[in-house]
């Protein structure tokens, strides 16, 4: 039976992308308007894209995972270390995404739970079968879209520290940095907070 899950597919246009996103993090530090945003973006390349389409993409998708934080996240954003940047920006689009959510959540808890070694692709396949019980929307998605999201949340679990680099996806031990845990205790996240952890 479907519920009122509202997964999207946004998570094609790209992984955690650091270092864009350090750049729109600034921006938005720095308080510029929307016009100056998008000139930024399309016509001076801020963010160094192929074409003004994929730029617009992108920056969307960057945007709208930051804009649900505050500038103490945006900080630690564009001030931290890779690591910290890399948790800061997994805590947005884990806010962000409801998808992604859920497979920590349901799937990848799961892994970590039955001692699992790897991380493998019939994982994800299994998955999505079970959010077409959530989301009518899942089913509608084709072959290629499916194998694109599951490129980038693997993407996104590799930057973030859970599991190694391709094409093993080795499943890590994963630890919250205190700076994240207190940020999101402080945000009264704990149910993020939740969700990052693993056991």
């Amino acid at each position: 039976m479907s519920s009122n899950v509202r997964y999207s597919a946004d998570l094609t246009a790209g992984s955690l992308k650091i270092r864009e996103s350090r750049i729109v993090a600034d921006l938005l530090l720095k308080g510029v308007s929307d016009d100056e945003f998008r000139n930024l973006v399309v016509v001076k390349n801020i963010l160094q894209m192929r074409s003004p389409a994929s730029a617009v993409r992108l920056a969307k998708l960057i945007r709208s995972r930051l804009i649900k934080m505050n500038s103490d996240h945006w900080g630690m954003v564009r001030d931290g270390d890779q690591s910290l940047a890399s948790q800061a920006l997994l805590v947005a689009a884990v806010k962000h995404s409801a998808l992604l959510r859920d497979f920590l959540n349901l799937a990848l808890r799961t892994e970590y739970r039955l001692l699992h070694t790897q991380l493998l692709p019939a994982v994800w396949s299994q998955f999505l079968v079970e959010c077409e019980s959530r989301s009518h929307v899942v089913s509608q998605w084709s072959e290629s879209t499916r194998k694109r999201l599951r490129s980038s949340v693997f993407q996104i679990l590799s930057q973030a520290g859970y599991v190694g680099a391709r094409p093993g996806n080795e499943l890590k031990k994963f630890v919250v940095l205190p700076e994240i845990s207190d940020y999101l205790s402080r945000s009264g996240e704990n149910t993020l907070l939740q969700s990052l952890q693993m056991p």
